[in-house]
């Protein structure tokens, strides 16, 4: 089936009155593009990997929504929210036909252009077919090695190198390819610290890449929470990708920091309740937050790999750390990113 998508052209001034006036008229779901840095406080409920770097923020925007084609299958006037790896999803029809439904798109922009600058605020269209959502990303992702770790795509051959751990790796919509500083940084923490026959905590879960690194590098078992709904769906897809027992990455949904389901179903997963190794792939103001409960989880002489730091950001995990009683074993630095290791003594 094909989609018909509109795109606005735009300012970020004039992003959210655009987005509240789509929806108004039932456009549910829509996809926005600029390049606006994303604060730390804006990406505060994230786990996992984060956004790339960008280039210089323009101001400019473009706000796309999806109408179904009615001359290829479609009702003609059904609007689509938009996920990255699965393309759009149905919503309620809007009322009234494409060529309605335009019409009051034009009308409320006129609007919101009599008090915010919209820009050119105007209207260009173009067409996709519903497969092309679920392969476009692909394109991005192209197998590469960290710290003796080989993480392939499953539609590119291995290629021949000195890793000694091959992991087959699909990120799908859930976050964490590993080709970010923070991921890396983490990954490396979890070479260097794990010992074979470990109890590995995976806060933040992701795709999985670090619990799938630290089975594939001698952990016994890994026991896995994150926030995002899409996570067990593609941690099983990478756990069959890889070969790997369903039975040793168990997962809990929920932030780890203060529920108390999720940290209960930790410790019952945990060696007499405590983990050998604890990873957390999480942005500072996060990492502040769940470390004070880090301590309960882990066995004495245990390790705390943390990620994901803004290096501006590190004296809030530094703090969080101390007053949680573990000692730091050290900082490593990567870009503009830091990974800060700590050990329950």
């Amino acid at each position: 089936m094909e989609w018909i998508k509109y795109t606005i052209d735009t300012t970020e001034e004039a992003e959210d009155d655009i987005a509240y006036m789509l929806n108004s008229i039932g456009i549910i779901g829509v996809e926005i593009e600029d390049l606006r840095p994303v604060t730390a406080e804006e990406n505060g409920g994230y786990f996992g990997d984060v956004v790339p770097e960008m280039p210089e923020d323009d101001h400019r925007a473009r706000i796309s929504f999806y109408l179904k084609d009615a001359e290829s299958g479609g009702e003609g006037s059904v609007s689509a929210s938009y996920d990255p790896g699965t393309g759009p999803v149905d919503v309620e029809e809007p009322e009234g036909t494409i060529p309605e439904i335009l019409e009051k798109v034009r009308e409320g922009l006129a609007e919101i252009a009599t008090y915010c600058d919209i820009g050119p605020g105007t209207i260009t269209e173009g067409r996709t077919r519903e497969e092309d959502w679920v392969n476009s990303w692909k394109e991005h992702f192209h197998q590469f090695t960290i710290s003796g770790v080989q993480i392939v795509p499953s539609w590119e051959e291995a290629e021949e190198t000195d890793a000694d751990i091959t992991l087959f790796l699909d990120p799908g919509t859930a976050f964490g390819t590993g080709q970010h500083e923070s991921t890396r940084l983490a990954v490396e923490g979890i070479r260097r610290y794990l010992k074979p026959g470990s109890r590995v905590l995976d806060i933040g879960t992701g795709s999985g890449i670090l619990g799938l690194v630290a089975l594939k590098s001698g952990a016994d078992f890994v026991f896995g929470t994150d926030l995002d709904p899409n996570v067990p769906a593609a941690l099983r897809e990478n756990l069959e990708k890889n070969g790997i027992d369903p039975g040793s990455f168990a997962f809990c949904a929920g932030n780890i920091g203060d529920d108390e389901t999720v940290q209960k179903a930790a410790l019952a997963a945990g060696k007499g309740g405590a983990y050998d190794l604890v990873a957390a792939n999480i942005i500072a103001e996060i990492l502040a937050g769940i470390t004070p409960a880090v301590p309960g989880l882990l066995v004495e002489g245990g390790i705390y790999v943390t990620s994901g730091i803004l290096i501006t950001h590190r004296q809030l995990v530094l703090d969080a750390i101390a007053a949680a009683g573990l000692s730091l074993i050290e900082e490593i630095p990567m870009g503009e990113w830091e990974s800060i290791v700590a050990v329950k003594a």
